[in-house]
């Protein structure tokens, strides 16, 4: 006689660890670089924020040539034996002319960024001296090798100053700069298609607060994934709402699926009747649906609609928010071919006790207060989004670990998530 077994009590999948998920995410994205059109050049001007496609290296020595680190004096340093010595002022040397050799036994006016004169071997700042009739007095003996620049210092001729993969910052584009290059290889932009699902969901801006439906509530997920879509430099179509229906779905993601590298939604990634988009996805293409040991964000799906990467994120505020930071932004920072992935923890003192553990990886939004430990957000519900925007970072908690005031915990700046 057979059994019949009740899908509602059939054995569960266990849940997948946070690195286990990522990694096999991380393995679906390949570069957009590796591709024949991956590659654009772009003014350094406009490069910020891009990845770097290839290896700049320096044509020239920065500095060029050893260079006044202030205005003052160039001098040998020989010359002044001791306080209160004299010297006549042979020339004057601004940034940008030419410097002549020193003549012995006299010092140089010289300006910051100017090179320094042979025969010199110390500049002693303005303040230090007093300027006479052609020529100046030093109030103390100076020090060889004192307020020079040296040239190569900063950057070697020949010398790698930016590598392939670097996600380029301000202070990068200023090093490109420094040796000369006014454009750069990035990898292009990807091309992400986003939307929400649910019925339940109304635009602001549609309704004044007062006329909303039983059951009604704003999309606040549309606008945080937009931010944080463009903040990782993506070209995004904001594809809107989609009704909770299956054809709709299918027809959304088909036409995503045609110019785009990415498809991002958020909601309908459960097994409830009215989320449509695992099936959608499954008839269109392939799709994983994984539940991850991790609170808050738990159901989360990759898969494929046909040459577009699909990404389901949970609906409720703060999972979708915490998933995206955790899973969606290193996919994204990978397609672009960044190197540096992963956010950098900071161990710091928890200000609260967390008693009651869970068996998931927590990540709890906190606030570093003045004496330079960690508030936690009073309610930590996936539905609050009053706890991301109170604080400024998450405590990445292992699973089944309690947390006692004083205990050093692992906190992760948004500052490092959002940047």
């Amino acid at each position: 006689m057979t059994t019949l077994i009740n899908p509602s009590q059939a054995p569960r999948k266990p849940l997948r660890s946070l690195d286990d998920a990522l990694a096999e995410l991380l393995s679906y994205a390949h570069a957009l670089g590796d591709t024949a059109n991956g590659v654009e050049v772009v003014s350094t001007f406009d490069a910020d924020g891009r990845v770097l496609a290839e290896t700049v290296v320096s044509p020239l020595q920065v500095p060029a040539h050893d260079n006044s680190a202030m205005d003052g004096y160039a001098l040998c340093a020989a010359d002044v034996p001791e306080a209160g010595g004299v010297l006549p002022v042979s020339q004057r040397i601004a940034a940008g002319s030419a410097a002549q050799a020193l003549q012995p036994g006299t010092a140089a006016r010289i300006f910051t960024g100017a090179p320094v004169p042979p025969g010199a071997d110390t500049v002693v700042m303005q303040e230090q001296c007093e300027a006479l009739d052609g020529a100046v007095r030093f109030s103390a003996r100076p020090p060889v090798n004192q307020a020079i620049r040296r040239a190569g210092e900063d950057v070697a001729q020949g010398a790698d100053v930016l590598l392939s993969g670097t996600r380029l910052h301000p202070a990068a584009l200023g090093l490109a700069a420094s040796v000369g290059r006014a454009e750069l290889k990035v990898v292009r932009r990807p091309k992400v298609a986003l939307f929400s699902t649910g019925d339940e969901l109304v635009m602001p801006g549609e309704l004044a607060p007062a006329q909303l439906p039983a059951g009604a509530i704003y999309n606040s997920n549309r606008f945080f994934l937009r931010a944080l879509l463009l903040r990782l430099g993506c070209e995004v179509t904001d594809m809107g709402i989609v009704p909770d229906q299956l054809a709709a779905t299918q027809k959304a993601l088909a036409q995503a699926a045609e110019h785009h590298d990415l498809i991002l939604t958020s909601g309908g990634v459960s097994v409830g009747e009215e989320d449509h988009v695992k099936p959608a996805v499954s008839a269109l293409g392939e799709l994983h649906l994984w539940q991850m040991a991790i609170k808050p964000g738990k159901p989360f799906a990759y898969g494929r609609v046909g040459a577009a990467h699909f990404v389901g994120l949970p609906g409720n505020p703060v999972s979708s928010f915490v998933t995206f930071l955790l899973l969606v932004r290193p996919f994204l920072l990978r397609l672009q071919g960044a190197e540096e992935l992963a956010p950098k923890a900071t161990p710091m003192r928890a200000n609260f006790a967390w008693p009651k553990a869970d068996h998931r990886r927590e990540f709890l939004r906190v606030w570093r207060n003045p004496e330079g430990r960690l508030d936690l957000f009073p309610n930590q519900s996936s539905g609050v989004l009053t706890s991301a925007v109170w604080g400024d970072g998450l405590v990445d908690n292992p699973p089944g670990r309690p947390i006692a005031v004083g205990d050093e915990v692992a906190f992760i700046s948004f500052a490092e998530l959002l940047a």
